[in-house]
């Protein structure tokens, strides 16, 4: 497919129905697992190394606590395998203490147990972190939690290897490479427990192993599918959730890739009128014909990869990815002109520093095992497309996003069709949930990524309240913004909810 085809895939913020017997779930069988007891103690070293070098971040980081959690790889077979799920604590600072906020960052596959001492600090001195602690878990698959998804050598990583060819999969490759994650990721049985309604399981199991008789949760992007999904699949134990940067639940997996997309051609486009307001801009003065010049920068790069400082080949591919990262929040946008005005001098190095930044490679050339991890659970989550379905939503994908229209024919092979078992989550997802409290969603009205509509959309289907917060970023929660974390505060601490049609601004 091409390459916007491939970026949905890559930057799903998360992104199934079930009947009722189906999404239900219980606790029958689980005490030993449920009752365990947690031993928090000294954290691996990349829990502070991750962090932005920022004093009063490595200070909170410094104090994180880790655990692990032992869940069962297979929920019908808890005598079988099991998972060592990562834990990390952020403990609260007052006496007055609620219970545990469990965070999920999004991805799917990105390290909660980076991101929680992150958002404590960042939330550091407010009534959240004094009467909660501040909990984050790596999912199963993810991060530090053992085994995780190992797909792919770090140099496959920086030759963008995964989406070779712009993503172009074939039946050859598709098939190998279900073996290659199996090979390094504890087995074909492990691939098949990846998905969304097996990590609200694991939350469950979490949540009772922190003694909390109820979940207070709040989760970012694909965060709020597993939010949403856990509430679907165990109402009665929600206390609170805040779900923020949202993903539409009622949209199945071709029609949510173009919604996303357009979400990013409307950020760009955002970006492109601001651009032309500065002294000099890339792609010109003219807002209107800005997508033909990222098209007249970006497609010679398809046949004509340009070389980095450090002798790495950039292609349409990572080029486009740094754009993209660098739509994520309107700070970003002075980088991205830089980038495309380097671009333009036939220097690659800028919008690759922003390429690498979102993926966090290291200095070493090391990656995390996001990308891996985002494309084994959304081969569990996501519905199978055919080779014509494929195509259509190639086609569709490119004329939603052209700015990233590499100007070639999608393919027509579905990189997930050969894994070891069909999707497990369904769409819609989280519809008709009884006896659920009062949820609070917060949305950006110029989100890239998980576009407004998706968090009205959530907010209705959970009847949930809605937050809306004018700005161009994706989500909120690490804004440092006093309208919206005094929203957040006053909910998760009291459950007090915000006024109907009440408005926040970055």
């Amino acid at each position: 497919m091409g390459v916007v085809a491939v970026t949905s895939v890559l930057l799903i913020a998360g992104c199934s129905g079930t009947s009722p017997d189906e999404g239900a779930a219980d606790a029958s069988g689980l005490e030993n697992f449920m009752e365990q007891d947690l031993e928090f103690g000294a954290c691996d070293p990349s829990i502070v190394g991750s962090q932005p070098p920022v004093p009063e971040i490595i200070e909170v980081a410094e104090k994180t606590e880790c655990a692990t959690l032992e869940v069962p790889m297979d929920y019908e077979d808890l005598d079988g395998q099991t998972i060592d799920i990562a834990v990390t604590r952020n403990a609260a600072t007052g006496e007055d203490r609620i219970g545990s906020v469990v965070l999920n960052p999004g991805g799917p596959g990105v390290q909660a147990t980076t991101f929680s001492p992150l958002i404590a600090a960042l939330w550091a001195g407010g009534p959240v972190t004094e009467r909660f602690d501040i909990v984050g878990f790596d999912p199963r698959g993810v991060g530090l939690t053992e085994p995780a998804v190992d797909c792919y050598t770090d140099e496959e990583r920086d030759a963008d290897e995964p989406l070779a060819a712009l993503g172009a999969w074939t039946e050859e490759s598709a098939r190998a490479i279900v073996e290659k994650c199996a090979d390094g990721s504890g087995g074909a049985e492990m691939l098949a427990h990846l998905g969304t309604r097996d990590v609200a399981r694991d939350m469950d199991v979490l949540r009772a192993a922190l003694g909390d008789e109820k979940l207070t949760y709040a989760g970012a992007s694909y965060g709020t599918r597993l939010g949403a999904v856990y509430a679907e699949m165990f109402p009665q134990n929600v206390r609170a959730l805040v779900l923020d940067g949202a993903v539409d639940p009622l949209k199945n997996t071709a029609d949510r890739r173009v919604q996303l997309s357009a979400g990013l051609q409307a950020s760009f486009q955002r970006f492109a009128d601001f651009c032309a307001t500065q002294a000099a801009c890339p792609l010109g003065t003219d807002p209107a014909q800005a997508t033909i010049a990222a098209q007249n920068l970006l497609r010679p790069l398809v046949d004509e990869p340009l070389l980095s400082t450090d002798g790495r080949e950039v292609g349409f591919l990572a080029a486009g990815e740094g754009i993209i990262s660098g739509l994520y929040a309107e700070a970003s946008w002075p980088a991205v002109i830089a980038g495309l005005t380097e671009l333009q001098a036939g220097r690659p190095d800028a919008l690759l520093a922003l390429r690498d930044g979102y993926y966090g490679r290291t200095e070493s050339g090391e990656y995390a095992n996001d990308y891996e991890a985002l494309f084994a659970i959304n081969c569990l989550d996501e519905e199978r497309l055919t080779a014509d379905e494929m195509t259509a939503l190639g086609n569709q994908l490119n004329e939603s996003v052209p700015f990233l229209d590499p100007g070639i024919t999608p393919a027509t092979q579905d990189g997930c069709e050969f894994w070891p078992t069909e999707p497990t989550l369904g769409f819609p997802y989280a519809t008709g949930v009884e006896g659920l409290p009062e949820v609070l969603v917060t949305s950006v009205t110029g989100d890239p990524v998980t576009p407004h509509e998706g968090g009205i959309s959530l907010a209705e289907t959970l009847d949930a309240r809605l937050l809306t917060i004018d700005g161009n970023q994706h989500g909120s929660f690490a804004s440092r913004n006093e309208c919206v974390d005094g929203v957040v505060a006053d909910y998760l601490v009291d459950l007090e909810l915000p006024d109907e049609g009440a408005r926040c601004a970055l």
